[in-house]
């Protein structure tokens, strides 16, 4: 590339792929926080606007996919310019897959909604609410390109494994104490994944931004402490 005329396109096209991704994390964050709002009441109105929002975070992502592809052929960016780019597409897959499983968790609560009694969520809303902190977190490390708060964020990831864990065995117990709430347990332990896996996504971003600011990706493994493929219910008494 060569002229300021040529090299200012670039850094507004370069400006605008930022803005585009730091809309879809603020649709994400938003969306997140609207579908465990919706899980807290259960409130089918509230979970209607998250499964109507979906969306523009997928029209987002086409936009970013269209620029990124410009960019690439356009203007062959090098060095830090290129990871730019390239951590842009990959943010934006896995925004939009944070954005379907906001959809999900919505999807459950609109069932939840319509059962005589609501089953106890409030340990469930506690662990979504970590996670929609580490998409604030996740948010500004990017706007910033701070390495170290998407560090923090990645670093997360094994405390909401851990509570989702928690989760799963609280639920187990619950059911086999209260038959009555099998159901809606049932849609919770979904909900409870698809939050699960948000962080997982968030935790994936955050891999993204170091690798834009620092040229690589962390080279230590992810703390991984979801147990719940080992967890088996407590003997009930008398058993």
């Amino acid at each position: 590339m060569s002229g300021g005329h040529t090299l200012a396109a670039f850094d507004t096209e370069l400006a605008a792929l930022r803005s585009a991704i730091d809309r879809m994390g603020e649709l994400v964050e938003r969306q997140v926080g609207l579908a465990l709002d919706s899980l807290a009441g259960p409130d089918a109105e509230i979970a209607g606007e998250v499964l109507k929002g979906d969306a523009e975070i997928d029209r987002l992502e086409m936009e970013v996919e269209a620029m990124t592809v410009r960019l690439l052929a356009l203007r062959q960016p090098m060095a830090k310019d290129l990871r730019e780019i390239v951590a842009a597409l990959k943010i934006a897959s896995n925004l939009e897959r944070m954005g379907d499983f906001a959809g999900s968790v919505a999807k459950r609560a609109v069932t939840l909604a319509t059962l005589p009694v609501a089953p106890p969520v409030a340990s469930l809303v506690r662990m979504g609410r970590m996670v929609q902190a580490m998409i604030g977190d996740m948010r500004r490390a990017y706007t910033e390109q701070d390495a170290d708060l998407a560090a923090s964020v990645r670093d997360c990831d094994g405390e909401v494994d851990a509570a989702y864990t928690a989760l799963f065995r609280e639920f187990l117990t619950y059911m086999m104490e209260t038959p009555a709430q099998i159901t809606g347990c049932t849609h919770l332990l979904f909900a409870a994944k698809s939050i699960e896996r948000i962080g997982d996504h968030a935790t994936n971003v955050a891999e993204n931004i170091s690798f834009l600011v620092k040229g690589r990706l962390p080279s230590d493994e992810r703390r991984k402490e979801d147990l719940s493929s080992y967890a088996v219910a407590p003997p009930r008494d008398g058993a």
